[in-house]
């Protein structure tokens, strides 16, 4: 998604769309999603609340469209930190560490999307809440299936429990994007994912 034309009578105004939602996704992530104003956002989103509400239905829609950037970036970045992981235990590995490096400096204070909005709307928006949940669920998914992965090329323990450890690593990396926002030290989050990977056998 590059630019978005907003409709409306006349000459369109067009803004660079991913730009925008980059703006949007630090003001969430730092703030929360109750804790954001229409105001806030066209401000970090570079665009006036008019144009905003053309772009977009709602706040709702604002933070949907944010959080399908993030996971995309995100995402994008893990692939390429897991391109060269020759095993089981090594992709278990760069996501720990894909989440450590996320925790600390700028981008830990700023916080993640998912962990800063994630307890809020648990209980006030059904469809805000199965996203969240959705992408919680994704993220322990990885897991087990990298620590399957693990077992069956001899890297992680076969008498590992594996559903219990992925749900445990999914409480790691969440908590580590919490903790990265009172400002953790690398050295602190890499020992966190060191202790982690001793449990794999």
């Amino acid at each position: 998604m590059k630019t978005s034309s907003l409709r409306q009578p006349g000459r369109p105004r067009e803004f660079d769309a991913d730009l925008a939602l980059d703006g949007a996704i630090a003001l969430f992530s730092e703030q929360g999603y109750a804790g954001t104003s229409i105001s806030e956002l066209a401000r970090a989103m570079q665009v006036t609340p008019g144009s905003l509400y053309k772009a977009f239905a709602d706040k709702q829609a604002i933070f949907l469209a944010a959080l399908t950037r993030y996971q995309q970036l995100r995402g994008e970045a893990l692939n390429r930190r897991l391109a060269d992981a020759p095993n089981g235990r090594a992709r278990v590995e760069a996501l720990l560490h894909h989440y450590s490096e996320s925790s600390v400096g700028e981008t830990g204070r700023r916080g993640c999307l998912v962990v800063s909005c994630a307890v809020e709307l648990a209980t006030r928006n059904d469809e805000l809440a199965r996203r969240i949940t959705q992408s919680l669920g994704a993220n322990e998914a990885r897991f087990e299936e990298f620590l399957r992965q693990g077992q069956q090329d001899g890297s992680v323990s076969p008498d590992l429990n594996v559903p219990a450890t992925a749900a445990m690593l999914l409480c790691l990396t969440q908590g580590m994007r919490v903790l990265g926002k009172t400002g953790r030290t690398t050295e602190e989050m890499a020992q966190l994912v060191d202790n982690a990977l001793t449990l794999l056998g």
